[in-house]
Formats: C-alpha cells, sequence, structure tokens
C-alpha cells in the first residue's frame, strides 16, 4: 500500500505547510518549527500563495490512480490546496480578522499548545514570544493594505478584537502566565529573565495593534455585518465541502428548532413536574448539587465521563486505535472566547489528544450542558475522529492525516456523537438530556440566525417570533436568549461570531443532517444486516472530508 507517487508528495506537502504555516504545524503537533510565525505581510501572501500554485501544479502531473486510496490521497490533496488558494485568490487574507477564528487569536493560543518540560522546549517559546511583535507588524501590514483597498471587516469585528487585545495586553493574562508556569517549573533565573521580557514585549505590541484597530481600522470599517449570498455561499462550500440551497437550509432550520423545542418542553417537565424550560434551566444552573465547585472538579467530572465513554464503547461500537485511547481535559488560560474546543494529538503521538475548557472566572459551574460538551469535544466526538485519522499512516496520505479537516463532516460527527450518546443512555439524567437538548436548539438556532443575517431573509410570517421581521443583532440575541436559552453575554459573543466568521455556524447541524440521512439509506439498504459499528468505522476511515466526497465514499 502507499506505492502511488502522490504519498511521498503528500509528505513533501506537509513540510512545506509546516514551514509557510508554523503556528498551525504547532498545533497539529508537526515538530521542527515552534519558534515561528507565519509571515502574515502582503510580500509573505504573495511568496505562500506562489509556492502552493506549484505544489497544485505537481498534483496535477501525478499518474492516475492506482485504487481507493490513491484516489482519497489525490482528491484531498487538491481539495485542500484550492481551499488554501482560494483564500488569497478572495483577498481574504487582507480582512483575515474576527473575534474567535483569525490569525489574531492564533497568536496567543498556540502557545496554549507549546510543549513545556524541557529548558529546550522553554528555549523555543521564548524565541517565538520574541519575535511576536515583528509577526504582529506583517499582520498588520495586510489589514492596513485591505483597509486602503476598501476591503474591511464590520466594526463589530473590530471591536471585539480591539477588546480582546486590551485583556492580552494587560498583565497577569495569557502571556504573562507562560511566565508564571516557567517559575514554578523552577527553571534557570536567565531563561526566566528572557521570558519575562519577551513576554512584556509582546504584551505591549499586543496594546499597540489593538490601538491600531481602534484608530486607524476602525473608522473605515462598514456598520453592516452581512456578507450576502455570493460570499456567504462560497463560505459554505469551504467549511462543507458541498452547495447548500440557503434558502432551503433556512427553512429546514426553524423546522428543527420546532421539532427539539417540543422534546425540550417533555424533558422540562421530568426536571420540574409541572413547570417549564425557564424553571428547569434556572433550577438546573442554581442547584449547587448540580454544579462543580471549582474549575478543578469541573475537569476531574468531565476526564471521569470520557474515560468511561472510552471504556465502554471501544469493541462494541468503535474499535479505537490503541495510540489514542488516552485523551485529557484541561483548562485555558484567561482571554479566549468561552467555550470548550479540541486539539488533536501530535504527530507522532507524544502529546495525546486534549479537550479545553475555557470558563468564566470564577465557579460554580453547572454540569447539565457540560457533559454533552465533553462527547462533542472528546470521546467519541472529536477526539474518535481526529485521533483515528492521524492513526491511518497504512492507508491515509500524511496530508489528509494532519491537515485535512472539513467543518461540515468534523462538526458534523461530533454533533452526530452527541445523538449517539442519547440513544445509548449515556445521558443518564434528565439534566443530561436537557442539556444536550439545548446545545441541539443551539446549533439550530445558528443555521436560521447565520443565514438570515448574512443573507438579510425575512423571519417567516409563520413564526411566532418577529414574524415577518428583519434581522437585527439585537433580534440574533433574542432569539438565542429565548429560544437557546444563553444568557446575554454568551448569547452576544456567539452572535459576533457567526457575524464574523460567516457559514461555519451551520456546519454543526447540516453536517450532522448529512451523516444522518447516510445512516439511514444504508439501513434501508441492509436492512437487519446493517452494522452500526461498520458504519462509524467507515465514517471514521475517511476522516473529515467533504460532505459530497464523504457520501460518495460510504455509499460506494
Amino acid at each position: 500500500m502507499q506505492n502511488h507517487p502522490v504519498f511521498e508528495l503528500s509528505d513533501a506537502i506537509v513540510d512545506d505547510l509546516a514551514r509557510l504555516f508554523p503556528s498551525a504545524a504547532t498545533m497539529l503537533g508537526v515538530s521542527g518549527h515552534d519558534d515561528r510565525w507565519p509571515d502574515l505581510s502582503p510580500d509573505g501572501a504573495e511568496a505562500t500563495a506562489a509556492e502552493l500554485h506549484s505544489w497544485r501544479r505537481r498534483l496535477e502531473a501525478l499518474p492516475p490512480p492506482g485504487d481507493r486510496w490513491d484516489r482519497l490521497a489525490i482528491e484531498v490533496a487538491k481539495d485542500a490546496l484550492d481551499e488554501e488558494l482560494a483564500h488569497f485568490a478572495h483577498d481574504d487574507h487582507l480582512r483575515d480578522l474576527n473575534s474567535i477564528a483569525s490569525p489574531l487569536q492564533n497568536f496567543t493560543e498556540v502557545f496554549d499548545h507549546m510543549a513545556t518540560e524541557t529548558p529546550g522546549q522553554w528555549e523555543l517559546v521564548a524565541i517565538r514570544l520574541e519575535r511576536l511583535p515583528a509577526a504582529l507588524d506583517g499582520y498588520r501590514a495586510s489589514l492596513e493594505r485591505g483597509r486602503r483597498h476598501r476591503l474591511v471587516v464590520a466594526r463589530r469585528q473590530v471591536e471585539a478584537a480591539v477588546a480582546q487585545c486590551r485583556v492580552t495586553a494587560a498583565p497577569g493574562t495569557r502571556l504573562g502566565l507562560l511566565v508564571d508556569v516557567y517559575d514554578r517549573s523552577q527553571g534557570g533565573a536567565g531563561l526566566g529573565r528572557r521570558l519575562r521580557e519577551a513576554a512584556d514585549g509582546a504584551r505591549h505590541a499586543f496594546g499597540e495593534f489593538g490601538r491600531y484597530l481602534a484608530e486607524v481600522y476602525a473608522p473605515d470599517a462598514v456598520a453592516t455585518d452581512a456578507v450576502g449570498e455570493g460570499r456567504f455561499v462560497r463560505e459554505a462550500r469551504r467549511f462543507l465541502g458541498t452547495t447548500i440551497d440557503p434558502a432551503a437550509t433556512y427553512a429546514w432550520g426553524w423546522d428543527e428548532m420546532a421539532r427539539i423545542g417540543a422534546r425540550l418542553e417533555t424533558v422540562a417537565a421530568e426536571i420540574v413536574p409541572g413547570g417549564g424550560l425557564g424553571e428547569a434551566r434556572a433550577l438546573l444552573k442554581s442547584d449547587p448539587a448540580r454544579a462543580a465547585a471549582d474549575a478543578v472538579e469541573l475537569a476531574s467530572l468531565m476526564q471521569q465521563r470520557l474515560d468511561d465513554a472510552l471504556d465502554r464503547l471501544d469493541g462494541t461500537h468503535f474499535e479505537v486505535p490503541g495510540q489514542i485511547r488516552r485523551v485529557t481535559v484541561n483548562i485555558a488560560p484567561p482571554g479566549g472566547a468561552l467555550g470548550a474546543y479540541y486539539v488533536g494529538p501530535s504527530e507522532d503521538f507524544t502529546r495525546p489528544g486534549s479537550v479545553w475548557w475555557s470558563l468564566a472566572p470564577s465557579g460554580p459551574y453547572p454540569l447539565y450542558d457540560e457533559v454533552s460538551t465533553a462527547y462533542h469535544e472528546g470521546f467519541p466526538g472529536h477526539h474518535l475522529q481526529v485521533g483515528t485519522q492521524v492513526a491511518q499512516a497504512d492507508r491515509l496520505s500524511r496530508l489528509h492525516r494532519l491537515w485535512v479537516w472539513k467543518a461540515g463532516s468534523g462538526e458534523g460527527w461530533a454533533l452526530y456523537a452527541e445523538r449517539l450518546m442519547d440513544e445509548l443512555g449515556f445521558f443518564d439524567e434528565p439534566d443530561y438530556v436537557f442539556g444536550w437538548l439545548t446545545s441541539q436548539m443551539l446549533r439550530a438556532c445558528r443555521v436560521v440566525v447565520d443565514i438570515g443575517s448574512h443573507l438579510q431573509l425575512p423571519i417567516p410570517r409563520g413564526q411566532d417570533f418577529h414574524p415577518g421581521g428583519e434581522w437585527t443583532f439585537e433580534i440574533a440575541v433574542e432569539l438565542l436568549e429565548r429560544s437557546a436559552m444563553l444568557d446575554r453575554p454568551y448569547a452576544e459573543s456567539e452572535v459576533v461570531r457567526y457575524l464574523g466568521w460567516p457559514a461555519q455556524a451551520i456546519s454543526y447541524k447540516v453536517g450532522e443532517k448529512v451523516i444522518l440521512e447516510l445512516r439511514d439509506e444504508l439501513q434501508a439498504r441492509h436492512g437487519a444486516a446493517f452494522d452500526a459499528k461498520r458504519f462509524h468505522a467507515g465514517l471514521l476511515e475517511v476522516g473529515p472530508v467533504g460532505l459530497d466526497l464523504l457520501r460518495r465514499e460510504l455509499l460506494a
């Protein structure tokens, strides 16, 4: 297996991508680049695009594939390079700024995933910190070119970015905590001074960057949040790997909200007999017996959940590769957007897969909605899918294993994993069923808010929520407060996210929908012979590719 030249070419492409995008290499666990940053300047973008075009031409010159895995390796490599090239072709690098998934956040988040066990590893942290101000300058140069060409983001995203810069620039937050971690490790005083000076320089650079955004960039930022149908459909294709009908998807989102809402009402009555959604949620959020007292207890409880699920489901519903039979739960440093996220294992598995919770400053932390989050981010959600992908060195190309991740199948699988845990009885209290359903409701709300806001579609007249009305920021926040039962600060943060990251938010429910449709179709095809474990294996062996490609591979 792997005799086709695409596999050797894939290895070389990963090495080059790691060189071009070193912070992404750190996040993916590709070693050798932890002291560097990508060149985000206009000249750097031009050079990067030229390199990607060169690799794309070499892919076109390959001989025909010999088997399924050869073909898959070629297809995913072309798609991965095309996605990166489209970023430059549409000048998106000149307006790559938002509240959650832009280079601004990567400048701090990458440090959470750097190894710090040895003096040599701390040396890499120090070098990267020292080089951060120059990297920020390159990023600012691209945003400035975009500003001068009227390629600017919405004012709401700039304001969120400025706030994040101010937090990062303040003492005692993310970058400063790095030095505290080093001091607790009892490392040498010389490197400690170097780290402290580098962290102070980086914090100062963030302060200056925030001032640039506030004083120079913000006055030219656009007032409207909507990106329009053309760009939205293009972004949806990038996240999903399929082309959607936005109007039909919007209508389906409203239907999903109604379906989920009906079951929520039923479960709420189990939690508070005779009560409604409001009473059930109030109890779940206020009862100390239903909460973790602090972050340490939350992490411990979620770790127990993941370990138990892995022990019970390995061999029955999944075949878990031995390399990923460990997943860690961690608390993220302050300063990032609230929520949880997953980071996959390193290429050599020396770094295990990990789930990170970014929490409010103090507890208690209600548990009702955290259990489904643990299964989504950890096992059998992202950890099983991403870990299985990385472990398949015998059949998947290195590029496929390490670089390919489409949100439609990736987030779709994680949402499907939540549903599967409900089907298997892992939500062993009505509290946790309620929490899972609220997360389902949030993802359905994301479909209608994301599409409705960016395409400026009217709210359907048959709804009891502002029927026939137009989407505004306040109305979107109100929907999340009412239907998804989010607290206002969280709801506001969510809407800012959707408006700055068009089409990403729909990938969860749309991806889950496609996976459920595939399961239904294969069940109908095979009848009593349908094997859920085999279905899951088929999904996982392909990895989080585009939904069109996933559908073709499973139905072949």
